[in-house]
């Protein structure tokens, strides 16, 4: 079976889906371990997967580099990357870029919807780009090996951290804005700007980030791939399902909310409807996997290009990525 890499999950981890994984043939997967929570907070959710660690060590263990990715393929196990979908984790010192990458966080995004104190999100009426912070964290992650995130930056955030950034920077979960113009997907001059600098696109299947919503068919779905991949080029495409299986409704409050408003924000869902909504019926669980490759093969990609979109392409992203920046300092 070929490399299967996926760019972003939220699911409520349990042994049933670590399992999953291994029957959908998933070889590394970039997981959300902390959204809102202060650095502490973030290091009782590591506490949490050293426990899952170290109790189901023939499922998964904890990705650190790319050659993890090869060490779960050849284990029949599962690579876990850590990853923060928002810069709370560091509250406000920057220190914390290096210490967090020393346990293992491999992705943060500047930003969640909101303005955070690094760039501007994309619900917010004004994007005022990087903030003074945010040019220094981002400085910061290149060195130390963190990826920059702009999955829910705004336009000009995201335009400014790909220009800003001295490595190439990823968009793990989302979709064109012109197959579906919700706010979290992204503009062709986003895409290009990140293809053109070596960066990658994780297309998402969380359904508000699809044309036609849960109805999405596989068919539409992978004729957008292949429309992208024509826009971007082949090797800065891969898969980042958002994949937020068996969550119960009350964390999308957790993840809309968080600490910033006592009202109930909707985000991307709609008054009447602010859980998580269905999946579409070819995609619920990690077991899925397969039907994507199927799918991309049936409207017409080649058995290379499918390879890549499906792994090797983030295999690719991550043996770039995760290291230390090269330093002129003289060693001793």
């Amino acid at each position: 079976m070929s490399l299967v890499i996926d760019g972003l999950q939220y699911a409520n981890w349990s042994e049933k889906i670590f399992r999953q994984m291994r029957a959908g043939g998933v070889d590394a997967v970039h997981v959300t371990i902390t959204y809102h929570e202060t650095f502490r907070e973030t290091v009782l959710n590591i506490e949490q997967w050293n426990r899952w660690f170290e109790t189901y060590p023939d499922l998964i263990f904890q990705g650190r580099t790319a050659a993890d990715v090869a060490r779960a393929k050849e284990t029949g196990r599962t690579a876990i990357f850590f990853g923060s979908q928002n810069p709370s984790c560091i509250e406000d010192d920057i220190g914390l870029v290096e210490v967090l990458h020393t346990l293992g966080l491999r992705f943060m995004q500047l930003t969640y919807n909101n303005q955070s104190l690094l760039a501007t999100g994309c619900y917010e009426d004004h994007d005022t780009g990087l903030t003074r912070m945010g040019r220094e964290v981002v400085a910061e992650m290149n060195r130390v090996g963190m990826v920059v995130d702009m999955s829910h930056s705004g336009e000009r955030s995201t335009l400014e951290a790909i220009e800003h950034s001295s490595r190439p920077i990823a968009i793990t979960h989302a979709n064109p804005a012109s197959w579906h113009p919700a706010l979290r997907n992204k503009s062709e001059a986003v895409l290009r700007a990140l293809a053109e600098s070596g960066g990658m696109l994780g297309f998402s299947i969380y359904p508000h980030h699809l044309a036609g919503g849960s109805s999405c068919t596989l068919d539409s779905f992978c004729e957008m791939v292949a429309r992208t991949a024509d826009l971007m080029g082949i090797g800065a495409i891969g898969i980042g399902t958002d994949l937020c299986q068996d969550q119960p409704d009350s964390v999308v409050e957790w993840m809309r909310v968080g600490r910033w408003t006592k009202s109930i924000d909707y985000g991307e869902g709609s008054a009447s409807a602010p859980g998580f909504p269905p999946m579409p019926d070819w995609f619920a669980t990690n077991e899925d996997f397969p039907q994507i490759a199927e799918g991309l093969l049936r409207i017409g990609l080649s058995d290379a290009d499918v390879r890549a979109v499906m792994g090797e392409n983030w295999l690719r992203f991550f043996e770039t990525s995760f290291g230390r920046q090269s330093s002129s300092v003289w060693s001793i």
